[in-house]
């Protein structure tokens, strides 16, 4: 059901604070704090004792102390200390993660912690990048996460949902559009040469005339997609990488299961125009916030329908293409990490 092996995004930085954070991840309860040196402990959300989640107790010092019985965890899962005993069970201690706070995100790892290579941590650069402003949230979608995916692969659907902010009949029209393989991933490129700017654009861009658009998605799998966006003045070389005069943006997106039929989902605007300008990053955040929360309706809208009649039949249309490759790819990653499990069991 969910590729393991891999780094997902479990919280924004900023959400961590002076009490612990509960998030399901995979299906796994997780609490996540900051310890008092700074670095960041996701364990398994129960205590040893009698279950009770951690995630009630509070956070002393560099441990967390169950709320229940009073015994502490170091950022290990080694219970440490138990109220008026000294002697310790071997076996009191609970499951913990990798975990890494990088670009502003709280990355975790749910697989083998002898895979967990933080260099292998996906690139978001341009939400902590100082010649980038940028912002963002979450939202807890009540959706199967490769939803999620599909709408970021195939952006047709700008041109009926989105038309107060980012879409218009061009975006459908005259999108001209590749789809290719990469090595980890999925690669659309589309352009909309010549047309009118959708309402954002004018907002933020201050376009009066015709311009040419660019839509550039990379997706990696299992959950992660990156879009260059952005357009200038029509006939001034965007193509070819002239684009004075125009916006420029990145739209940044981390799709956290929660369980197959929820989400944690993670995303930012970024812009290189005004980049220290909050007032810019914040009427752009505003922007796309209206616009994703529109997405967010359409997303738990088709959930509820799969649910409902789970065993209905869909026909796939001509730019379902890289969405299709993508959820191809991860059923041959996930296949591959479960052999590769059983391999090693029979070991």
């Amino acid at each position: 059901m969910f590729l393991r092996n891999c780094w997902y995004v479990a919280a924004w930085a900023h959400e961590l604070g002076e009490t612990p954070l509960a998030r399901t991840i995979l299906d796994e309860p997780v609490v996540l704090y900051r310890a008092q040196d700074g670095r960041i402990a996701a364990l398994e959300d129960r205590c040893c004792h009698r279950r009770l989640p951690l995630s009630l107790g509070r956070i002393k010092g560099d441990r967390l102390q169950c709320g229940y019985h009073g015994l502490e965890y170091d950022p290990s899962g080694q219970c440490v200390a138990i109220p008026a005993q000294l002697h310790i069970p071997p076996d009191a201690r609970i499951k913990s993660y990798p975990v890494v706070e990088r670009h502003r995100w709280i990355w975790i790892w749910m697989g083998d912690p002898a895979l967990a290579d933080p260099a292998s941590i996906l690139d978001f650069h341009w939400l902590d990048d100082p010649a980038w402003g940028a912002k963002g949230d979450m939202f807890p979608v009540k959706c199967n996460w490769q939803l999620i995916v599909d709408n970021l692969l195939d952006l047709t659907h700008l041109t009926y949902v989105h038309q107060a902010t980012i879409g218009n009949q061009a975006t459908t029209d005259k999108a001209e559009q590749t789809v290719e393989r990469l090595p980890d991933g999925v690669r659309v490129s589309r352009w909309i040469m010549d047309s009118p700017p959708p309402p954002t654009y004018v907002r933020m861009g201050g376009f009066n005339g015709n311009v040419d658009r660019w839509q550039i998605i990379d997706y990696t799998a299992p959950c992660f997609v990156r879009l260059n966006v952005g357009a200038s003045p029509a006939g001034t070389g965007a193509r070819e990488g002239r684009r004075a005069g125009g916006i420029n943006m990145y739209n940044l997106n981390a799709i956290t299961p929660e369980s197959d039929r929820s989400v944690h989902y993670f995303w930012a605007q970024a812009h290189d125009f005004s980049p220290r300008e909050k007032e810019v990053t914040e009427k752009l955040f505003k922007e796309i916030y209206t616009t994703f929360k529109e997405d967010w309706a359409i997303l738990e809208a088709q959930q509820r329908e799969i649910e409902r009649d789970p065993d209905s039949s869909i026909i796939d249309i001509r730019v379902d293409a890289a969405a299709n490759q993508a959820r191809r790819m991860v059923d041959d990653l996930v296949a591959a990490e479960t052999a590769g499990a059983r391999s090693h069991a029979a070991e």
